[in-house]
């Protein structure tokens, strides 16, 4: 073969070659641009979802707060919280459409009007004793077909032809507005989707986590320290190794079984409580922990202990001295990525009765509490329509904390880190 050949055949092999990298690298820029595409679509759904759900209808009735109505011959703070305000409220739409007389059209009436607005009553007339026996014009708060209505969603909504008349008069005479709902940052779960709020789970999810933290992060960053300063290499360490490596990979709803059957069935610890919750995710997060913080020591460099041992320093000395703390952000980084993913778990927690209906917001780490996850499953399982909104508000307050970790650990290493 010529030299001529030999040159032309060399160039057609590069240009193939060529061609080739130009594929690959369209290749991933395509699978780039689709996961991208992705995420946004399902991003925008979401918030096309949620916002709606973060705004709420209140309507403006004049009410009487008559202490015959209101059935408080005792005006004492114990006879006004037992007073009959669902009365008053009544009252008060009876006079707005006095042209409703049949018991079944003032039924719907008062569908109108949110159950809970009896209790921002009470705790109004509790504020403020002095309004007993006096008029006073109130926004109160209007059920969920009502508002969904309100938003554009009549089809949705199930109301009746009556209703909606009674609320498009209400709409024309100025008497309903359209706020921000806060109900759905300070308040606990409900059956009622406009009186829901994720005030509750977010709590629990604190408590929960603050256990998950508390027992995670000594075990596992002492047990890293063990394995790779004094352990040493022998058939022992090499088995807990491959058994660490395994228990990263296990799914989660195996350690929600192991918690159920330890914790609930042989120590009698209570159920659907965050200390539950939050052990079950430590034991659930301790592999990841592990792995992180042994890498995260492992590249701290061997001059460092070797310089440190030729003063005189122990080995104990070495590792709680000198290698733990330039090893910290890698350990810190690893356990916050760690507890990501135990604030989005829900498999595990199902298991441990977390998913119960829980309205009260937990006062401690004993206390019924559910978590965001298990709170976005149930409002998902819902059959009410406007519960529909409040899950995808929900999501968007759990991909705040969620970023909010990663980012954390993002400036924990970018803060801390040393290169070498």
């Amino acid at each position: 073969m010529t030299d001529a050949k030999r040159q032309e055949a060399l160039r057609r092999r590069l240009r193939s070659r060529y061609r080739a990298e130009r594929r690959f690298r369209a290749y991933g820029a395509a699978a780039i641009g689709a996961a991208m595409l992705a995420l946004v679509l399902l991003l925008v759904s979401v918030v096309v979802r949620a916002v709606p759900a973060l705004f709420e209808h209140r309507v403006r009735l004049l009410l009487s707060f008559d202490p015959v109505l209101l059935d408080a011959e005792d005006k004492s703070a114990a006879g006004l919280e037992q007073a009959n305000y669902g009365a008053v409220l009544k009252q008060a739409l009876r006079s707005h459409f006095p042209e409703v007389t049949e018991r079944g059209e003032q039924r719907a009436l008062y569908g109108l009007v949110s159950s809970g607005a009896a209790f921002e009553l009470r705790d109004r007339l509790l504020a403020d004793p002095s309004q007993l026996g006096h008029e006073a014009e109130v926004w109160l708060l209007l059920t969920d077909d009502a508002d969904l209505y309100l938003k554009g969603e009549g089809a949705a909504s199930g109301l009746s032809p009556a209703q909606v008349g009674w609320l498009e008069q209400l709409r024309d005479e100025g008497r309903i507005e359209r706020t921000f709902a806060t109900r759905f940052f300070r308040s606990g779960d409900s059956r009622e989707p406009e009186l829901a709020g994720v005030w509750g789970a977010v709590v629990g999810s604190f408590w929960t986590l603050l256990v998950t933290l508390g027992l995670s992060f000594p075990i596992g960053a002492a047990a890293a320290l063990h394995l790779e300063e004094f352990a040493g290499r022998s058939r022992w360490t090499d088995w807990i190794e491959v058994n660490i490596n395994n228990l990263a990979a296990v799914p989660s709803i195996v350690f929600g079984l192991l918690g159920l059957a330890l914790f609930l069935n042989f120590f009698g610890l209570p159920r659907s409580a965050p200390l539950v919750g939050g052990m079950v995710l430590a034991l659930m997060t301790l592999p990841t922990i592990i792995i992180a913080a042994r890498s995260a020591i492992r590249a701290v460099p061997p001059s460092v202990r070797e310089a440190a041992l030729g003063i005189g320093a122990s080995r104990l000395q070495v590792a709680l001295q000198h290698v733990l703390p330039l090893a910290l952000p890698g350990i810190l980084t690893g356990t916050i990525i760690g507890m990501a993913r135990a604030l989005g778990e829900t498999a595990p927690l199902l298991m441990i009765g977390m998913v119960a209906f829980i309205v009260d917001v937990p006062s401690g780490m004993t206390s019924p509490a559910t978590v965001l996850p298990v709170q976005i499953y149930l409002w998902a399982d819902a059959a009410e329509r406007a519960f529909l909104g409040k899950t995808s508000a929900a999501i968007l307050v759990l991909l705040g904390f969620l970023v909010a970790m990663n980012l954390t650990a993002v400036w924990l290493r970018s803060r801390f880190e040393r290169r070498w």
